[in-house]
């Protein structure tokens, strides 16, 4: 592969890369300006053709056009905002922006999409910097992929369903109390609790994603029979960049609250229905689970069932469902990678210390796998996905509404709220 020749935007340093990335953010030996990619080296019988391992003058090259952005394309722009041509660097338009005349970005990205490129708006070290590049290829969706999961869960759902209510049976043939013992109709109830909880978490997304023009798939159920839940959860993916920072908040809130709204009812109901029983009734036992509290879990137990502290509680499998559903509330909005919270605070700060942040709260993840085994787990996997950066939104210029920062902070009172910092345990 050629080696890129990277040229800082501020002070002019160059060197040679291993890397064909169009811009290197804060990478600037010298300055730490951003490095954006102006040619290559290419490798002949093993040796390069140049080498530039220090800064040097870029040796002379054959004469060649300028490259320019078709006609109909650089008079649109302009109609967005008045601009300078400031580089090329072989796939990428820079543009340093004098004024900018059209404030709703996601209006300009739109338009661009119609010629067949997308847009950034980036401020580097006081200046306006607008990117135009080709837009990426949208593949088509797998129309037939997302039943067949949906289905799948259903099933495995409904097993899961199945083994709880038996439990629970058990739990009311013990003290001889009333209650269904329906194991069929309770674990249906179970199912469908689960999956309206995941479902609308997801379509929180697809309606957000839908709003602000964002393409993204269906949601993708993830079957998993071995599991407590019958579950992994679902995901989509976004297929397109987020556009601003309101969008990228909007998308990161909007599934969380749309599952959390769920959650709370079926945790109520299934409350309702959980068995109850004063400590001095309940056998001393070994092996058994153990559920997790946070403060809401806590509030609404007092509000629904109004017991003293020490009595215990048997969950009915839809009370299950609703403490996954607050549980997974929580674990998305986890301010890391391109979990959902990851995504709300990128908008507020630079993708440096979002990778700082990201990288500090895997460790802090590890180091409270002493509470639970499952925080290792999840440590790793924010390693994981947090060598991947979060990019952000295209438009880090414009501001962030009132409106999206009063969202940010109902979020934050959310993640407090369904905080779990021991999830399970057993005995």
């Amino acid at each position: 592969m050629p080696r890129g020749i990277y040229e800082c935007l501020n002070c002019g340093y160059r060197e040679e890369r291993d890397s064909r990335e169009p811009l290197l953010e804060g990478s600037c030996p010298r300055c730490g300006g951003d490095m954006i990619l102006v040619g290559y080296v290419e490798e002949k019988a093993g040796e390069a053709v140049s080498q530039l391992s220090k800064p040097v003058q870029p040796s002379p090259a054959p004469e060649r056009e300028v490259p320019h952005l078709p006609p109909e394309v650089e008079s649109k722009l302009r109609t967005f905002y008045n601009l300078r041509f400031a580089g090329f660097d072989g796939r990428v338009f820079v543009f340093e922006v004098d004024e900018i005349l059209e404030s709703n970005f996601e209006v300009v990205l739109s338009e661009m999409e119609k010629l067949g490129y997308w847009c950034a708006l980036k401020k580097r070290h006081g200046k306006v910097l607008l990117l135009v590049f080709p837009a990426g290829e949208v593949k088509p969706d797998n129309r037939w992929l997302p039943w067949v999961f949906l289905l799948a869960t259903l099933v495995t759902t409904f097993f899961s369903g199945y083994l709880l209510a038996l439990n629970y049976i058990g739990v009311l043939d013990y003290y001889n109390l009333p209650g269904m013992r329906n194991p069929y109709l309770i674990a249906l109830s179970f199912s469908a609790s689960v999956m309206a909880i995941l479902g609308t978490h997801e379509l929180g997304h697809k309606i957000a994603a839908a709003y602000h023009g964002v393409r993204a798939t269906m949601p993708y159920f993830i079957p998993f029979p071995f599991s407590l839940i019958g579950t992994l959860g679902a995901v989509i993916r976004v297929k397109s960049p987020l556009p601003t920072r309101n969008a990228a908040i909007d998308l990161g809130a909007s599934g969380p609250i749309a599952g959390f709204l769920v959650a709370l009812p079926v945790t109520a109901i299934g409350l309702k229905l959980s068995v109850v029983v004063p400590p001095e009734m309940v056998p001393a036992t070994e092996g058994g689970v153990y559920f997790g509290t946070n403060l809401l879990f806590e509030l609404m137990t007092k509000t629904v069932l109004g017991i003293p502290e020490d009595y215990v509680i048997f969950l009915h499998p839809i009370a299950m469902a609703g403490w996954v559903g607050l549980l997974v509330t929580f674990l998305n909005l986890i301010p890391v990678a391109q979990l959902d919270g990851g995504h709300i605070l990128r908008a507020f700060i630079s993708e440096r210390a979002h990778r700082i942040v990201t990288y500090a709260a895997a460790f802090i993840l590890i180091g409270m796998s002493y509470l639970w085994s499952g925080w290792f787990i999840w440590g790793l996997l924010v390693l994981f996905i947090g060598s991947a950066g979060n990019p952000g939104a295209l438009d880090e210029v414009s501001p962030i509404s009132r409106t999206r920062i009063l969202l940010a902070v109902l979020v934050a009172v959310i993640f407090v709220l369904t905080a779990t910092p021991v999830p399970i345990w057993t005995t």
